[in-house]
């Protein structure tokens, strides 16, 4: 997916800086991803520790990473994505509210992908509801759901508005394709929960951090992937028809520190590594000041391509550099 903050590029600089520090056999550790996004960190690490837990406040989070990182043993499911293709379109929830031609008009879809997402996520609960379909494989085709009406969204990038005009990749027929997995022998940890909160509950070894830089909320900016996830019944807001979504104090420059230090302080981990670019609202001065209070302190810094939506062509485009800071604890006290 086309993920703001995405740490899929910096995969190798993370997986590196955190051997430089805790070893290279990582087989008996506990991994956690705690703002885990798309889930692209803890996937690139699943099949090199015991046990990944994962967290992210947004459902439409949890639902891939229920898949991604949840799953870990094979499904055999071909028969139901080739039903699920052959659904006859319905004009359901998304096209009326966010397709070309439907009661609302919001162009988030052609008329005809807004009418066949419908389908197959009716098709879904009611699978669910039957007990067709076990949580496993219903995570699975919701996750697989997500990411294939991503593909063909007529955005720029984000949710936060739609294009005037359906794009060339947004008029592509919809399939839906399997989100595929990685199997391990091992189980994992998945949580949809206040991150804060959850650090009380849970310990591990390696806790990785990569919470909101700025001030944009990712609630507002993937509204419509929650919706499609959650299927529920709401009135859409305004213009881009948003549903009602949570805040986060990672967004907020005035309460930001005060609750990273709250979750370091509670943290029962080993090692924690933070990702934060330049432009964070927390400078580095401040998140060194912060974590060298728990733990020695260290940073790796990796210089990378910004990316940025053009909305005239509806691609992204490298503009200048950023860099990202990999801010690193050994922590004093753990239980």
């Amino acid at each position: 997916m086309n993920y703001i903050g995405s740490k899929y590029r910096l995969a190798d600089f993370i997986d590196q800086s955190i051997r430089k520090v805790v070893g290279n056999d990582l087989s008996n550790f506990v991994f956690c991803d705690l703002f885990a996004g798309t889930g692209a960190v803890g996937r690139s690490f699943k099949t090199m520790v015991h046990q990944v837990i994962s967290n992210d406040l947004e459902y439409y989070s949890y639902v891939l990473l229920q898949n991604y990182i949840g799953n870990h043993t094979r499904i055999e499911c071909k028969e139901l994505f080739d039903d699920l293709n052959n659904l006859a379109p319905i004009q359901g929830f998304i096209f009326n509210q966010y397709s070309e031609n439907g009661s609302e008009n919001r162009c988030y879809f052609s008329e005809s992908n807004g009418k066949k997402i419908d389908a197959i996520r009716q098709k879904i609960e009611v699978w669910n509801e039957e007990k067709k379909i076990d949580t496993t494989v219903y995570f699975h085709l919701l996750a697989s759901l997500v990411e294939s009406a991503d593909k063909v969204a007529n955005t720029a990038s984000v949710y936060g508005a739609y294009l005037k005009k359906i794009k060339s990749t947004a008029r592509k027929e919809f399939v839906l394709k399997p989100a595929e997995f990685e199997n391990t022998g091992s189980s994992h940890l998945v949580y949809n929960e206040n991150a804060n909160l959850l650090i009380e509950k849970i310990k591990g070894d390696i806790l990785y951090l990569d919470p909101p830089y700025n001030a944009r909320e990712y609630g507002a900016n993937y509204h419509l992937l929650n919706t499609i996830a959650r299927y529920d019944e709401f009135l859409p807001k305004g213009k881009t028809g948003l549903r009602e979504y949570g805040k986060s104090n990672y967004c907020k420059k005035n309460l930001v520190s005060n609750s990273f230090e709250d979750l370091i302080s509670k943290a029962n981990f080993k090692y924690i590594f933070l990702s934060y670019n330049n432009e964070g609202l927390m400078s580095p001065e401040t998140i060194k000041n912060i974590m060298s209070k728990y733990g020695s302190y260290r940073i790796f810094t990796q210089k990378y391509a910004r990316f940025k939506a053009d909305k005239s062509t509806n691609r992204t485009f490298a503009t200048n550099e950023t860099i990202e800071y990999l801010h690193v604890i050994q922590k004093n006290d753990i239980h």
